[in-house]
């Protein structure tokens, strides 16, 4: 493996870049990223050469969205972006939760993650990579920025009171319809070790919808609490109906391809094959880049 001096200069900007917006210590922050506070140190007076290993290296890269290479694709702020925005903002603000749940493919992970860069204190959480308790609440832990290791019982504990400890934090479950029950029940018990003084968002397609709702119905121990601590909502952006839904299409894809393509005149086109074929913004990037 060899790792070029450009692809380490990304990846340290990248990290200073999360610092910024990090309210807890420079060992806390260390902690996120898997890294000793004297490594970091280093990182911050500009080092980069033989502090790390590869490994290291490419994993921080992966977290933080670091391209090996630009692609140079543009963000457009669709109706979808915008929305989204705006649920982030009340939620962290107001250190309240809401469920997101949505078709796939229409850039909910891509906005969010992009939003929260600007955004103090505010965490996102992958729940595909760590779909039982143990995993799921150890990987919250080290994204916060405490010690994940030890006992369950203690990690939980802590990871409960550090966040408490942070000024308007907001944590962002994505594909939460990923989790086994028990790490789905557990949420219950952090919202409640949070309530008042952090915001959550929870994101996922039908999966998450139909867990829920299975839950409630089956007056299983938990969904209903759940459901109620996050508002006793779904929130969806698409519209039901065939004709507001085929608009909404229309708009969402025309947005980004505008954004995305020099040539303005391929838009309609692009929207058409889109359209046709029924599929999804991921549709859309590999029309753009084959040059379709």
């Amino acid at each position: 493996m060899n790792l070029t001096p450009e692809f380490k200069t990304k990846v340290r900007v990248a990290i200073l870049e999360k610092r910024e917006n990090y309210g807890g210590s420079d060992a806390d922050f260390s902690k996120s990223l898997g890294i000793n506070n004297s490594i970091f140190s280093r990182l911050k007076s500009g080092e980069t050469d033989k502090i790390m290993s590869d490994t290291v290296w490419i994993t921080i890269g992966r977290e933080l969205q670091v391209k090996v290479f630009e692609d140079n694709w543009k963000v457009a702020r669709t109706k979808v972006y915008s929305e989204i925005e705006d649920n982030l903002n009340f939620c962290k603000e107001l250190s309240r939760s809401m469920v997101l749940v949505d078709d796939c493919g229409i850039g909910k992970t891509f906005c969010a993650k992009h939003i929260i860069k600007k955004m103090k204190n505010t965490f996102y959480v992958d729940c595909s990579q760590a779909k039982s308790k143990q995993l799921f609440i150890r990987l919250i832990a080290k994204t916060v920025g405490i010690d994940n290791q030890g006992k369950y019982y203690d990690v939980l504990a802590n990871l409960k009171y550090y966040i408490t400890t942070l000024e308007k934090p907001l944590i962002i479950l994505d594909e939460a319809g990923d989790l086994e029950y028990t790490a789905f029940v557990e949420l219950k018990g952090i919202w409640n070790g949070t309530d008042g003084v952090c915001g959550w968002y929870m994101m996922g397609a039908d999966g998450l919808r139909a867990k829920i709702e299975r839950g409630i119905d089956g007056k299983k121990v938990g969904f209903a609490e759940i459901f109620s601590r996050f508002s006793d909502e779904f929130i969806k952006l698409v519209p039901n109906g065939t004709a507001d839904r085929q608009a909404f299409y229309s708009d969402l894809i025309g947005t980004v391809a505008s954004a995305n393509i020099q040539d303005q005149t391929k838009v309609k086109k692009l929207i058409k094959k889109c359209i046709d074929k029924e599929t999804t913004l991921r549709y859309l990037e590999t029309l753009i880049k084959i040059g379709a």
